[in-house]
């Protein structure tokens, strides 16, 4: 298949984050295209601007914005315009839904999400205990978490322990080892979310041997072996089965799926306690 390209310039004042986002899951949506990305983040002052419309006459594309000041805004329109690149502000449509539902208009904040405010610190502070029970660091104080992560070496517990971390819950992952019992305390706790992750022996296989080839270590060890995998799954499974706690598949899965699945089943857990 003979791939085409585009030029994306996404610009926005505050950190670009929601652009990209954007950007890329409209763009995946396009076989056989990509998208040649410019991100030009925290552009608040007209010499900021005239930087970015610069780049833009050089590789003209689609611009996609989140600009709240209407001067700004206005001179990237007319920018535009001149080298006939399409433009979008990706917030506005949400914006006028909500003025026209609320019945107010909006205050311009630029960066307004990112304000340091209780949410903000509630996900530096989940962060933090996230990163100290990586890998099953810290056991004696589990039941702080919000989420426990259990699964073989290489489910991708880790990346998904940061991403929830991000979300603001406090997550600990703790490897299941095969003659290595998991912490007896699993059993009994009851405020946090334990969810085993699982996937197929082949995913697991290659994973580890990529991880080996990296070490440039021996990979005729068991650690590899597709049989010794497959038990090491079977047992892991009998384990979430015996306690009832949910399973989540991440062989073809991506990290956000994962987290998005676990973000949806804490929600459930949580409802519980209201509802005692």
């Amino acid at each position: 298949m003979v791939r085409s390209y585009f030029h994306l310039h996404l610009v926005s004042d505050s950190t670009g984050e929601t652009l990209i986002n954007v950007g890329r899951a409209a763009a995946a949506q396009y076989e056989g295209v990509s998208a040649i990305e410019h991100v030009y983040p925290l552009v608040r002052s007209g010499t900021q601007l005239e930087r970015v419309i610069n780049e833009i006459e050089q590789a003209p594309g689609i611009v996609l914005y989140t600009l709240v000041g209407r001067e700004l805004t206005e001179r990237l329109e007319e920018a535009c315009r001149a080298t006939g690149s399409p433009l979008l502000s990706v917030l506005e449509p949400v914006h006028r839904l909500l003025q026209s539902y609320l019945g107010t208009h909006s205050t311009a904040r630029p960066g307004a999400q990112h304000m340091l405010n209780a949410e903000y610190f509630k996900r530096i502070d989940a962060m933090n205990f996230t990163l100290a029970h990586d890998d099953g660091n810290l056991p004696h104080d589990l039941n702080e978490a919000d989420v426990i992560l259990l699964g073989v070496s290489r489910t991708s517990k880790t990346p998904t322990a940061i991403y929830l971390a991000n979300r603001g819950l406090k997550t600990t992952n703790i490897p299941l080892i095969p003659g290595v019992p998991p912490p007896p305390v699993l059993e009994t706790l009851r405020l946090p979310l334990i969810v085993g992750l699982i996937a197929s022996p082949e995913r697991i296989v290659q994973i580890r041997q990529n991880r080996l080839l990296s070490l440039k270590a021996d990979d005729s060890s068991s650690y590899v072996d597709r049989d010794s995998v497959a038990n090491e799954i079977a047992s892991s499974r009998r384990l979430f089965a015996r306690n009832r706690w949910p399973v989540i598949d991440v062989t073809r899965r991506s990290i956000e799926e994962t987290a998005a699945a676990i973000v949806d089943l804490h929600r459930e857990h949580r409802l519980k306690f209201i509802a005692d």
